[in-house]
């Protein structure tokens, strides 16, 4: 293998560890960032380092932002009276480019997964009991996690541990997609949609 200056080596090293990243993409993108403008790499530096030092986790919901408190979960605007689950910081991103939901949020850190590890001790379930216990003002739980297999099981368990509780917990409506072909649906998705289904 083909030996680099030290500063490549170390940042491809550096690149390499980002999801979806391999030794030849982190290779190629070191490259792109050596033909950039020197100033322009300082910015990128800098916005990285600031990163860093400047974005929190929100200790009530466990999203990303700069205060000890997200600008969600100060936002007075808010129905308090709903929580929705979220796998990961970036999926509340996703809900709220939709603006059908103004409620509060509560990121799990992930979904159980016992062969990599992930056990309900590993997840923020025991916050999110404590949350629920503690505010009678909450009447729903929105479980809005991947419909995939390790995401149902996260969703029975939540299900279960949380229905002693006595609030509402609900989970995200599926079905198909705008623009799909009932030829290529899976029966899962059909059935669900069958279920799902509302007047026209």
């Amino acid at each position: 293998m083909r030996r680099f200056p030290e500063p490549i080596a170390n940042c491809v090293a550096a690149f390499a560890r980002l999801p979806g990243v391999g030794p030849k993409t982190a290779l190629r993108f070191v490259y792109y960032l050596l033909k950039l403008p020197k100033g322009d790499l300082s910015v990128m530096a800098g916005a990285i380092v600031k990163l860093g030092e400047r974005v929190k986790v929100c200790g009530k919901c466990f999203c990303y932002g700069e205060a000890d408190t997200c600008d969600i979960c100060s936002d007075g605007r808010r129905d308090k009276t709903v929580v929705c689950v979220v796998e990961e910081s970036r999926d509340i991103a996703t809900i709220e480019s939709t603006g059908a939901y103004r409620g509060l949020y509560l990121v799990l850190g992930g979904i159980l997964n016992p062969i990599e590890g992930v056990m309900p001790e590993t997840l923020r379930i025991a916050d999110l009991e404590q949350r629920v216990a503690s505010d009678t003002g909450i009447n729903e739980i929105i479980l809005a996690l991947s419909p995939t297999v390790a995401g149902e099981t996260t969703m029975m368990y939540l299900g279960k541990r949380l229905s002693p509780l006595g609030r509402r917990v609900t989970r995200l409506a599926r079905g198909l997609p705008m623009g799909a072909s009932l030829e290529y649906a899976d029966e899962v998705t059909l059935g669900d949609a069958l279920k799902g289904r509302r007047d026209a």
